[in-house]
């Protein structure tokens, strides 16, 4: 029992963080390198689009990781707040980056693929709008952090954004359904999948090779940020002195 509440607090996550980023990164990578494979070489194009289809192989994991760890980002900094854990304010300071870069990698992919198929880049659509103000709200987390030098004032503040912020997630994913817009619906929904298997493959090997990437990078990051904030415990010193950083 000690160990497992150890587990939960900085110098215990810390070195268990650091075994797992390698084998989660070589699991992204392969699923990864898998996915584009199926993908581009193996998947039918597409009856109306060509070619030009394949963009949603990175495009739909980006947009899907985006609102996940905004998610992810917003129930650990309620997490810090109801239980007064420092480390689930630096799980979720490490997850806001990755998140961000997802967000505006979907937003810069879907304008690729806008231009063939609706003719322009950009379209104030109620989707691509609200997909907008969610990488705002990763932008407001991020230099909400970097502005302030107490760490706990930091936390609170960014909790708030955080959990503010969630409210935008499932107006993003609905979006589609609730008002007119020129996205195209979910091709895969609980009833099932309206795309061919083998594209449906290939999107999803990429999903999760996404999904372990970003895990993996916010594990790494999330090492950086527990040394930085607790550089003057003893533990921490100790792994300087002998280099296991």
């Amino acid at each position: 029992m000690t160990s497992n509440r150890k587990l939960f607090t900085p110098q215990g996550l810390y070195p268990v963080a650091g075994k797992l980023i390698k084998p989660i990164l070589l699991m992204a990578s392969v699923l990864i390198l898998v996915g584009l494979y199926v993908g581009f070489f193996l998947a039918p194009v597409d009856a109306t689009q060509g070619n030009s289809y394949r963009i949603l192989y990175a495009h739909v994991p980006c947009a899907w990781m985006g609102m996940l760890f905004y998610v992810v980002m917003a129930v650990f900094c309620a997490s810090s707040i109801v239980t007064g854990n420092r480390l689930w304010s630096m799980v979720a300071s490490s997850v806001a980056p990755t998140g961000a870069m997802m967000t505006f990698l979907s937003l810069w992919s879907g304008s690729l693929w806008g231009r063939p198929t609706w003719g322009t880049y950009w379209v104030w659509d109620a989707r691509l709008t609200s997909a907008l103000i969610l990488l705002f709200f990763y932008l407001g987390f991020i230099a909400l952090e970097n502005a302030i030098d107490d760490w706990r004032r930091v936390d609170k503040a960014c909790a708030v954004i955080g959990i503010v912020g969630v409210i935008n997630v499932p107006i993003v994913y609905f979006s589609v359904q609730w008002w007119n817009t020129l996205h195209q619906g979910a091709s895969i929904t609980a009833s099932g999948s309206s795309i061919h298997p083998m594209m449906l493959s290939a999107m999803l090997l990429m999903v999760f090779g996404f999904l372990f990437y970003g895990i993996a990078v916010s594990l790494a990051r999330l090492r950086s940020i527990i040394l930085e904030r607790e550089k003057s415990e003893q533990w921490a010193q100790n792994l300087s002195i002998k280099g296991e950083v």
